[in-house]
């Protein structure tokens, strides 16, 4: 793939930065999460430990999701009760940006020791809403490679998308999936809807370097505290795929991203079951290396599948040039390049397909 496609398109200054971050949340329905993205301007300038860290980032601010970081440690304080003072700007009651910047530092002051670890790592924003892209580009391979998969998320995190096989699905009037799953993800469908060709999910696995337990309330409300307050829907459906997770843990393993593909290709492949690599608004948080070497391995393999034994790569990642979150997939053998199958809203609200 080309990296200009997937890189972060950076920015020399930390202010411009920050509002780059903010137009991307505005770009995705998120208006309050922009507020609090440029509230990290008056942030950086106040006489605390989490503001001279942001000042002084050391990093790239966009790859590196540093607004986020912020935005989910102030959700937390928020949904942990800690303090009151959020809820009326996550409410959209407080619009103005100086009176939101003032209440997110008198925030800060108050809670500066707490929130400066949330700067240590980058968001968990396991959304199940993008297994809807997933599962169209299933049935878009189904009918070249066949209708059996064996799924593998790299970048899992909680495995929300790697419980893709318990989900429901509406996509533009084509129903898959178990229909009686109490999740059920029907995003707002643009274009033509995807192909009618069955997806036989014969096992599911993925990998993360800091797998979340969504049997551990801590780790689940640390989770939820990365979804952008504004989206209440998706709010509500984290909690019901926490319960799921809960009563059916998804099949995560702890491990480098590079190692766990390098695992993942020397296992025994059944005949007929197409092997799936795949992940989603995770690429940019890899490192190059990291990056190059999947690349590698996975045209080595390809370059050995069969008809009997395919191999096939999806992702829906963010073109950083264009604010869009794009669907694209490559399959061996016979694959070419890649193809772009559409793009969808980073959380699952609305997808487009391309009709390919």
């Amino acid at each position: 793939m080309a990296d200009k496609q997937h890189a972060i398109m950076e920015t020399p200054l930390l202010s411009d930065a920050i509002r780059w971050q903010a137009e991307h949340c505005l770009q995705n329905s998120a208006p309050i999460t922009a507020r609090i993205c440029l509230g990290l301007l008056a942030m950086m300038q106040t006489a605390t430990a989490t503001g001279r860290r942001i000042a002084n980032w050391q990093g790239l601010v966009l790859a590196d999701a540093m607004p986020l970081r912020i935005a989910g440690g102030l959700h937390h304080v928020h949904l942990t009760g800690a303090d009151d003072r959020l809820a009326a700007i996550y409410a959209g009651e407080i619009t103005d940006q100086a009176d939101v910047d003032a209440r997110l530092c008198a925030i800060l002051h108050d809670h500066d020791a707490a929130l400066l670890p949330w700067l240590d790592g980058p968001p968990q924003t396991n959304e199940a809403g993008r297994s809807a892209s997933i599962m169209a580009a299933l049935m878009y391979l189904s009918g070249r490679l066949g209708p059996k998969f064996e799924l593998n998320e790299i970048g899992a995190s909680a495995g929300a998308n790697t419980m893709i096989d318990r989900y429901a699905y509406n996509l533009g009037g084509v129903m898959v999936g178990p229909q009686t799953s109490p999740v059920v993800i029907k995003p707002e469908w643009r274009g033509p809807p995807p192909p009618q060709s069955p997806v036989d999910i014969t096992a599911i696995s993925g990998c993360d370097q800091a797998v979340i337990d969504l049997a551990d309330p801590a780790a689940a409300l640390r989770l939820k505290s990365y979804c952008w307050p504004e989206n209440h829907a998706r709010l509500a459906r984290l909690d019901q795929i926490s319960a799921m997770a809960r009563a059916k843990p998804p099949q995560l393993t702890e491990m480098d991203a590079g190692d766990w593909v390098d695992q993942m290709l020397l296992r025994p492949q059944a005949d007929g079951v197409t092997r799936v690599l795949y992940h989603s608004i995770v690429w940019q948080y890899i490192p190059n290396a990291t990056r190059a070497r999947i690349e590698a391995v996975m045209a080595a393999a390809g370059a050995k599948a069969t008809a009997d034994r395919p191999l096939a790569w999806m992702m829906l990642e963010t073109n950083r040039a264009t604010f869009r979150h794009e669907l694209r997939v490559r399959y061996w053998p016979d694959g070419g390049d890649w193809a772009l199958l559409g793009q969808a809203h980073a959380h699952g609200a609305w997808a487009e397909w391309y009709g390919v």
